[in-house]
């Protein structure tokens, strides 16, 4: 290992200017790295919604409505008007409204009341518009400029929209401020002036290569642009002042290129280990189905592989570049030794540890019954304009979603069949069809080509449903399993159905079936490498339990307090938080194991917590504050909520590891400590 170590100081000028080449690459690399804020699009391409899309992609021009526009204190005659404007937007295919629905050939009066009202109410038209998935992002802003801001508009095309061009601006903000606060806590628990610019520099080298080599996967989700580079920067922060701190103490015994020899020797393996429980944590997201999964854990898993490269082939020759300015700019240590802090955690350990043990099971039943949102409905609450578009909709004109329908082409006889089982559904407020629309009075000649064109293709006849139903929750899951049934008794296994609705059910389907998978394997890894790293079976159980129990008593705080969580925050957190977290527990126990051949047990946890609070304290604080940025800060639901899990996560498992552990490993040491030093009380 050394004789490479060395090979590495030999070739370090021209180490380091790879890396920086590679830095200025990926740097160009990251403005071509597109990202995509549509959730529903990461389900399976196997799932019912998504081949449904597929096959109506195939045999119709127009997709599925994904937006609806409501246009308040207007005549018929204006409402029309508005369609018109709407319909001439780019990259809008379709508008539909009542007339096209009727022959608006009578007055309003003469009409069923409840169609009438599905599009017309309170002097309020409400148009089902459905827009390119290309040309979303400029359609919307352009459809807002032609109702004005003092109508709404909302659906999953807006939700996209407003995510795109609100993180784009969110995600830059919380990265100035995430960088700024973890260059003050690097200047606070350093001890040299240039160091935290040493560290920030490897940092940067590492979060721009791994962000432009985001290029490889094409495109890269809303959730890994928003916390991917953060998340790397906080997790990896320690690697580098790990190495600094070794060197200058092996530079106390050696010269500067022997003790950068020696201090990357010594480092590998902690390093290592740690970088690769978090490796393991993060990588487990990419055995989801849902395909968000694959792409946060993969970016990350590659980001810390990047991290550590850049730890062990640029930083050593950066360090031994700039070691002279570090002791000219020393100073004292502005953090105090913990030792008091160690006191105290010794006469409280045992008694807290008691209570931790008691709360296992209540916090791991209580994380298990919180209430989820599986979609995109509730991303922008209360308080945001698209928030505040979909409650004045719905104070209008009630919950609302549209489904489409395809079934083969043919049999006329079966379709009105179908047709009238599903109007009979209490949800179901209107149906647009070719069997609705023609009749003795009204041939097929007489229907709109535009019209005809989204009704009916070679193959297929579709159905437009119109249901009062909200995108999620246990009403539309069993009115998509009550569609699906009629559906299937007439077109078994030959009919698509898609919508919001439709996606948002295989969505909960998917990621619900994601969970005891992601979650056990990700558990079963981390505890081999802790396994083969400690040549222990004892002390991975307990290390992995008390990181687990802290992930449980984070997502019970949820349950406690009534809010409903997004399941995929919930999914994501379980594995980010013991990926990022389980390193805290191993360098506490790593370090105890190393001052038990010369302490006794009671002074090896104070020696101990005296050595690593502050090497927790900077990287928990940095994690717990990018984590409260990203809550505080972003006005998307789904990122805000990952953010906050992730501060107050991060807190239980600093909590946990601080004051927990020490309790376990006391009570354990007679078992997996062989060298002792000191008396055994």
């Amino acid at each position: 290992m050394k004789k490479f170590y060395g090979f590495v100081i030999r070739c370090r000028k021209f180490l380091m200017l790879l890396f920086l080449v590679a830095a200025v690459v990926c740097g160009y690399c990251q403005r071509f790295v597109s990202v995509n804020y549509d959730i529903n699009s990461y389900l399976p391409e196997d799932a019912a919604s998504t081949v449904a899309l597929d096959v109506m992609g195939e045999e119709f021009e127009g997709a599925i409505p994904n937006a609806r526009v409501l246009v308040r204190d207007v005549s018929f005659q204006e409402a029309l008007d508005y369609k018109e404007k709407i319909e001439a937007v780019d990259g809008v295919i379709s508008v539909m409204w009542l007339d096209d629905n009727m022959l608006l050939d009578m007055p309003l009066e003469m009409y069923d009341e409840e169609l009438v009202e599905t599009y017309y109410k309170n002097n309020a038209a409400l148009f089902t518009v459905t827009i390119e998935e290309e040309s979303i992002n400029t359609a919307v802003p352009e459809i807002r400029e032609v109702i004005g801001e003092e109508n709404a508009m909302t659906g999953a095309a807006v939700s996209t929209a407003v995510a795109t061009a609100d993180t784009v601006v969110e995600v830059r903000k919380i990265a100035i401020f995430a960088v700024l606060f973890l260059l003050l806590v690097l200047l606070v628990t350093t001890t040299s002036w240039v160091e935290p610019f040493v560290v920030m520099l490897g940092l940067g080298i590492a979060v721009v290569i791994n962000a432009g080599s985001n290029l490889i996967f094409g495109e890269i989700s809303f959730v890994t642009n928003a916390a991917g580079n953060i998340l790397q920067l906080a997790v990896s922060l320690d690697y580098s002042v790990f190495l600094i701190h070794r060197f200058d103490e092996c530079r106390q015994k050696a010269e500067p290129e022997q003790a950068m020899k020696e201090a990357l020797a010594l480092s590998t393996s902690s390093i290592l280990s740690s970088g690769l429980t978090t490796v393991i944590g993060f990588l487990a997201l990419a055995l989801m189905r849902f395909r968000i999964g694959p792409d946060l854990g993969l970016a990350l898993a590659k980001g810390i592989g990047i991290s550590l490269l850049t730890v062990f082939f640029f930083m050593p020759g950066v360090i031994l570049w700039t070691y002279r300015l570090m002791d000219k700019t020393a100073h004292r240590s502005f953090l105090p030794s913990f030792r008091k802090m160690g006191k105290l955690v010794c006469k409280i350990t045992l008694p807290l540890m008691c209570l931790f043990v008691v709360a296992i099971v209540p916090s791991y039943l209580m994380n298990t019954k919180n209430a989820y949102y599986y979609g995109a409905s509730h991303i922008f609450g209360p308080g945001t304009q698209l928030g505040d578009d979909t409650q004045l909709i719905q104070d209008v004109f009630g919950k609302s979603d549209t489904y489409v329908l395809m079934v083969p082409k043919g049999d006329v006889v079966s379709e009105e069949k179908l047709s009238e089982e599903l109007n009979d559904l209490e949800a179901v407020t209107s149906i647009t069809s070719l069997v609705d629309l023609i009749g003795p009075d009204i041939p097929v000649e007489m229907i709109p080509d535009d019209l005809l064109g989204q009704l009916e293709s070679e193959h297929y006849d579709r159905m437009v449903i119109s249901v009062e139903a909200d995108y999620e929750g246990p009403e539309t899951e069993a009115l998509v399993e009550k569609i699906r049934e009629i559906a299937g008794t007439y077109y078994p296994d030959a009919y698509y159905l898609a919508g919001e609705g439709i996606s948002t059910y295989d969505l909960m389907e998917t990621v619900t079936a994601d969970m005891v998978k992601v979650n056990f394997l990700a558990i079963g890894a981390v505890f081999v490498v802790l396994l083969f790293a400690m040549k222990s079976f004892l002390i991975p159980v307990v290390l992995v339990l008390s990181i687990e129990t802290a992930i449980w008593i984070n997502l019970s705080i949820p349950f406690l307090t009534h809010q409903t969580v997004f399941y995929i925050a919930y999914l994501i957190i379980s594995s980010i938080q013991l990926g990022a977290t389980v390193d805290y527990a191993i360098l506490f126990t790593e370090r105890y194991k190393e001052n038990r051949r010369l302490f006794a047990k009671k002074e090896c946890i104070v020696e101990t917590i005296s050595n690593v609070a502050s090497s927790i304290l900077t990287s928990g604080t940095v994690l717990t504050v990018a984590g409260f940025l990203l809550g505080k800060l972003s006005t998307h639901g789904l990122l805000s909520q990952l953010g906050y899990l992730l501060g107050k996560g991060t807190i239980c498992s600093s909590i946990v590891v601080v004051f927990i552990l020490p309790g376990f490993l006391y009570l354990l040491d007679g078992i997996f400590i062989k060298e002792k030093g000191g008396s055994e009380k």
